[in-house]
């Protein structure tokens, strides 16, 4: 048994390898509705749809039929198991789940491992590794046979490294981006990240008789996220830090009929996403002095003590033009928030902390003193 996912095209190096258990909805769903799925997409060879069908279960005279999950395995973050004809090997929980530093550097392939019957031990309460140990190896060898077919292997037992690690994207080894009309819709793990890391945004519009309002480009939302906007003329830039506070650079009037530059440029403060190679925090989440012009002239000045330090949400977009997510302060707007003006373009240039000699070394040290110390 292996896992299953709808959308295939991402499977060269995408989601796949992030998480692995079993999920059987799609081939359930396959064989309820008789699709068949497509081989290719988009030029793209697609990877088989593993999983067993759930489908005879719908049936009643197969009330009592004996369960056609005769094995599956289970990966996540390290901790993986497999269960193989009423038997159930897993290995020991290595780390506690709120520690997300944890597993950095550690060997799931030697982690301990348990053993149960689940035809008399459903609630897994006596391990009998000691008292099977060929039990134990034959579903060993199973569990690695498994995770070689599905693409399993490597096992990686880190965390918040894991979950930001970069994968396949458009916007991958780039620093600067330009929109010169509306798109909404991209996808945050296609979208440009500004997290830990200085920034300016340059908004060129143009702005009709009576003024304008909505938003230019944003990117999360009401948990997370940011956005450049006009609130009834005037320019906002704010960043929701996941709905704890706001933070807002707003302009003190509004724009007038006519063409206008608009800049919000944000100096970052820490070392960087370079530090977590280190297993250190301290380079993510720092602080930062945003800066907000209108026409070349500041506006408005103020620093951030915190920023977001890993992700923004998953399930939000990036718009250019609108908002189709959820608004970044819906006391300020609510959605879609279409810009009633006209957008020029709009550049996003990016300058990502780099980790100088000296900083290895501290952060080197640092690592030593903290594993002499526990």
């Amino acid at each position: 048994m292996a896992i299953s996912w709808p959308a295939r095209i991402q499977d060269k190096g995408g989601i796949r390898h992030q998480f692995h258990h079993v999920i059987d909805i799609v081939p359930t769903i396959l064989e309820t509705t008789g699709i068949s799925p497509p081989e290719v997409v988009d030029g793209v060879e697609q990877s088989p749809i593993e999983g067993v069908s759930m489908a005879y279960t719908f049936d009643a005279k197969n009330a009592n039929a004996p369960s056609t999950h005769g094995t599956q395995y289970f990966e996540m973050m390290g901790d993986h198991a497999i269960y193989h004809e009423g038997w159930i090997a897993s290995t020991k929980v290595m780390r506690p789940p709120w520690d997300v530093l944890g597993g950095v550097g550690a060997q799931p392939a030697d982690y301990p491992w348990e053993l149960y019957d689940l035809s008399k031990d459903w609630t897994q309460s006596e391990d009998l590794a000691a008292k099977h140990p060929e039990k134990l190896k034959e579903l060993q060898a199973i569990f690695w046979q498994e995770a070689e077919k599905h693409q399993v292997l490597p096992l990686d037992s880190t965390v918040a490294t894991r979950l930001i690690a970069p994968r396949p994207s458009i916007t991958a080894g780039r620093n600067v981006f330009t929109w010169t009309a509306p798109l909404t819709g991209t996808p945050n793990g296609d979208a440009p990240s500004v997290l830990n890391a200085s920034y300016n945004f340059k908004a060129e519009v143009e702005i009709p008789k009576g003024g304008a309002s909505g938003m230019l480009i944003t990117q999360g939302g009401r948990f997370a996220g940011y956005g450049f906007y006009l609130l009834k003329g005037k320019p906002v830039f704010t960043w929701n830090l996941v709905d704890l506070e706001r933070v807002k650079w707003t302009g003190p009037a509004a724009l007038s009929p006519g063409k206008h530059t608009l800049e919000f440029d944000f100096k970052y403060d820490g070392l960087g996403m370079g530090t977590l190679a280190f297993n250190s925090l301290s380079g993510i989440g720092r602080s930062g002095t945003g800066v907000l012009k209108v026409d070349g002239k500041v506006v408005r000045t103020q620093k951030m003590e915190r920023t977001i330090p890993l992700i923004l949400a998953w399930d939000e977009n990036l718009d250019v033009g609108s908002d189709t997510g959820t608004p970044v302060d819906d006391k300020d707007y609510q959605v879609p928030f279409a810009f009633t003006g006209k957008i020029g373009k709009i550049t996003l240039s990016i300058d990502r902390p780099k980790l100088t000699p000296g900083d290895e070394k501290k952060l080197m040290e640092a690592s030593r003193n903290n594993r002499a110390s526990e």
